[in-house]
Order: C-alpha cells, then structure tokens, then sequence
C-alpha cells in the first residue's frame, strides 16, 4: 500500500515550498485603503498573514522533514536490494552444491 505513495510524494514534495512561497503574497493586504476601513476587519486581516505565513513556514519545514524521510526509505531500499542479491545468490550456490551432494550420494550409493 505504501510502496506506490513513495513515487507521488517523491514528486510532490520538491512543490510544497513554491506553492507556499506564491500563496503567501496572495494574503498581503491591497494598500493603505484596506486598513482605513475599519480597525477591527484592518487587525483580523493581519492575523490572518501572520497565521498564513507561520503555516506556510511550518509546510516549508514538514515539506524538508519529508524529503528527509523519503531519501531514508530510498536508501534503506536500495541496501534491502543489494542485500536481497547477496541472499539470492546464497541460496543458488548452496542450491547448487546441495544437488550436487545429492548426485555425488546416489551414484555411490548405486554403484
């Protein structure tokens, strides 16, 4: 379940950041007219940016950690493979000796 999610998160983890990096402006307020309307709506809208940019911050930081992660599991993936290799071609030869031994026994065995 969890071996086809690598790929897409692989691949969506790099944009986090940019995506964060455009919608930050988008919550900037429009200019002086904005702040003359009334103190009240003026202080909420800046709240708003600071809580937009700490979130967009904190998605920068998950976006990092994530791609921490995802290198990790690539590595230990690649030496799980190589150790699978190793493993593969311990048992050929202990396959191979095994027949081996099996041979050499009936031939002395009915001759």
């Amino acid at each position: 379940m969890a071996a086809p999610l690598i790929p897409i998160l692989k691949a969506v983890a790099p944009y986090v950041a940019q995506i964060a990096s455009i919608a930050i402006p988008a919550f900037t307020s429009r200019g002086a007219e904005a702040g003359q309307a009334d103190p009240v709506v003026a202080k909420q809208i800046q709240e708003l940016q600071e809580a937009a940019t700490h979130n967009a911050e904190a998605v920068q930081v998950l976006a990092d950690k994530l791609q921490q992660a995802l290198d990790g599991m690539e590595m230990a993936a690649r030496e799980s493979e190589a150790r699978f290799a190793k493993y593969r071609l311990a048992l050929a030869v202990a396959l191979l000796v095994s027949g081996a031994s099996l041979a050499l026994s009936a031939f002395l065995l009915f001759s």
